[in-house]
């Protein structure tokens, strides 16, 4: 199963002592595929760095980078579907990219996308992607 995680659902699952490390660690267990493009790479590296410090970030990129199950997406079309973020369109056209089943977040910016007919996407919240396993 191909998914497009939002930073905030990474960051808050990176750290062994996460209630939501499950995420994670069944990304290392190699139970989804993740996909990713360059401009996520550099968000997530941005992000955790901010709140979790440098080491934390190259903990993560590191095993990211090197997984199996990691797709890396090149974008040939903007998408443009989320309009009150702008920046959230990067997982949007990776997800469409890599026709990805889900994209995991809890931003309420991509709310929008359940009202769009074309190109049709999945996202769930945590608990949601729970149910999933």
């Amino acid at each position: 199963m191909k998914i497009v995680l939002d930073t905030n659902i990474l960051l808050v699952s990176i750290s062994p002592t996460s209630k939501y490390y499950w995420i994670f660690e069944r990304f290392i267990n190699e139970e989804y595929t993740l996909c990713v493009t360059t401009d996520i790479l550099n968000e997530y590296e941005e992000i955790i760095t901010q709140h979790a410090g440098a080491e934390a970030a190259n903990y993560a990129l590191q095993i990211i980078e090197n997984a199996i199950n990691v797709e890396f997406i090149t974008k040939y079309y903007y998408w443009n579907l989320i309009t009150a973020d702008p920046d959230d369109n990067k997982f949007v056209d990776c997800a469409v990219a890599a026709n990805a089943k889900y994209i995991v977040t809890h931003d309420k910016h991509f709310k929008v996308l359940k009202n769009i007919e074309f190109p049709k996407l999945e996202v769930l919240d945590i608990g949601g992607f729970k149910k999933v396993f």
